[in-house]
């Protein structure tokens, strides 16, 4: 389920996401967004709802270090969700090694993805997208990216275009972009 679709553009990260709730062959159209807000942060999830609402409401995410921002979001940031998720009963333990879900961040002008194993990772194009639909929405956001178009077109037209050809995406949908 889900195509969450992110971007950077002039030091504003903006993340989208559908509300698509789904499970086996039955789809819910849900309320509550994939996608918000949180502080200096912007966040959109897939995975799990009790993940997204989790990250939503209980995680207090740390000021972030600007200087060595990778570092930070690879080590502190990704602790602090970790145990975030831990106290809220979701962090999923095998063999002694935690998983977690798949979500974008986007803060201090850059857009990272955290996956399953907790790695963080930075797209060097400034865009990124994760859930069922996402490489239709990366296909949608490289195919615009040189034809001037601003960026939450871009976004609705990479979100669309994972509504059109997946299953699991559907509308209405939702744009977030970090604080000014």
């Amino acid at each position: 389920m889900t195509a969450i679709v992110g971007l950077v553009h002039e030091g504003t990260v903006i993340i989208g996401g559908d509300s698509a709730g789904v499970s086996g062959y039955s789809l819910t159209v849900r309320a509550d967004q994939k996608v918000f807000a949180t502080g200096l942060y912007v966040m959109g999830f897939t995975s799990s709802f009790r993940m997204g609402q989790l990250l939503r409401w209980a995680f207090e995410p740390p000021a972030p270090d600007t200087e060595q921002l990778e570092k930070f979001m690879a080590t502190t940031f990704v602790d602090a969700v970790r145990e975030t998720l831990k106290a809220g009963g979701w962090l999923r333990k095998d063999s002694d090694q935690e998983e977690g879900g798949v979500f974008l961040v986007g803060v201090a002008g850059r857009l990272f993805t955290v996956l399953q194993d907790f790695q963080v990772g930075e797209a060097a194009d400034g865009f990124a997208a994760a859930g069922c639909g996402d490489e239709i929405a990366v296909g949608a956001l490289y195919a615009t990216a040189k034809l001037g178009m601003e960026p939450a077109a871009r976004l609705a037209c990479a979100l669309s275009a994972a509504e059109r050809f997946s299953a699991g995406v559907r509308g209405p949908f939702t744009l977030v972009s970090t604080p000014s």
